[in-house]
């Protein structure tokens, strides 16, 4: 009977150790990490924008990969590479082309792992004060050499 009440005290140590662990709160250092990575990802946002309202499309264009793997998501296609993605822009950055200014809303940083995140944004472009064209985007970025850059954009 000893080794029976023995035996379940210890299956109850373990079960309520598993517990502990499997329900532990967050640790200390993740939450930092991932408030971290949060400021990272915005000034890259924040860096865009400055960017665009500058008429810099080199500067624009930095926050992407420059890889062939990179994409951009558009109504007619999937585009790959930055000489793509820069095609798409190059007429808004043309010398006395009309630009409007640019701005993130509702910005939400889904950390998905150590280097990956996934950006949910609402991009607003105001002509004066008034709201010329909003619409959804989702960035997935990766680090890659200490730097974040976009590897997907859908921006609709």
């Amino acid at each position: 009977m000893v080794r029976a009440t023995r035996l379940v005290l210890l299956l109850l140590v373990v079960v309520v150790a598993w517990f502990k662990l499997r329900h532990a709160a967050t640790p200390i250092a993740q939450v930092q990490d991932h408030a971290q990575i949060q400021r990272q990802v915005l000034a890259v946002l924040a860096h865009g924008a400055k960017a665009w309202n500058a008429g810099d499309l080199d500067g624009f264009v930095s926050d992407y990969l420059p890889d062939t793997e990179t994409t951009f998501i558009t109504k007619t296609g999937v585009l790959h590479g930055i000489a793509a993605i820069r095609g798409v822009y190059a007429a808004r950055f043309a010398l006395g082309a009309k630009r409007d200014s640019l701005h993130f809303e509702g910005v939400e940083i889904d950390v998905l792992g150590p280097d990956v995140v996934n950006t949910i944004a609402w991009y607003v472009l105001l002509h004066g004060d008034s709201v010329a064209s909003r619409g959804p985007t989702s960035l997935v970025m990766r680090r890659v050499s200490g730097r974040w850059r976009i590897v997907h954009d859908h921006s609709s």
